[in-house]
């Protein structure tokens, strides 16, 4: 898993994201100006055997460095686009230049993977094609996204879930007894509770 990590870390496919999230690190945000930027994509993390694995962005309030104390036990958390990108809005060619690093990841956690939790419509239409290429029978058509989906994939449970992004977050269209429902039944399916 940490040659997979260092792999994403150290990827250049698309000039977009890698202009991009250079310019953001070399620029700064004002408040932040004599912070550290990483300026690179962001690898998956946690458990390199994890029961549970979650797609998307999702962490505790604020993270601000690799040693503030978010700790996994069990799961991993990854996303479908390792770069942050402009307006958080990545293009299809984007996503997809991204789906092999899914796919290895997939395909390492396979032996142990029980659930999989996918945060939001585009992680949900990002995701299916990677498990379909990593050899698992993927149902056809392709399940529908919606909060609290569940769908059977070659033993592992996957997880629809609204995406915990502040849109969804200040609307109430994801409420925080929502999200753990969803992170609750997916921690049973996994084993984990």
């Amino acid at each position: 898993m940490a040659v997979l990590d260092a792999g994403i870390a150290g990827c250049r496919a698309c000039p977009r994201l890698v202009e991009w999230r250079e310019g953001v690190a070399r620029t700064k945000r004002a408040a932040f100006a004599d912070w550290t930027y990483w300026g690179r994509p962001v690898p998956g993390f946690g458990a390199e055997d994890a029961k549970l694995l979650i797609i998307g962005l999702a962490s505790q309030p604020e993270s601000v460095a690799v040693d503030d104390g978010l700790e996994l036990y069990g799961v991993r958390i990854t996303a479908p686009v390792h770069c942050a990108p402009p307006e958080n809005k990545p293009t299809p060619a984007e996503r997809d230049a991204c789906r092999p690093w899914l796919v290895e990841e997939l395909t390492a956690l396979r032996p142990g993977l029980r659930a999989i939790v996918v945060l939001g419509a585009f992680g949900w239409q990002a995701t299916w094609p990677a498990p379909a290429r990593a050899g698992w029978e993927v149902p056809r058509p392709r399940p529908a996204f919606g909060h609290g989906v569940r769908v059977g994939l070659d033993g592992v449970e996957v997880f629809g879930c609204f995406h915990v992004s502040r849109r969804n977050t200040f609307t109430g269209r994801l409420t925080p007894e929502m999200l753990r429902g969803v992170l609750r039944t997916a921690a049973r399916a996994a084993g984990l509770k």
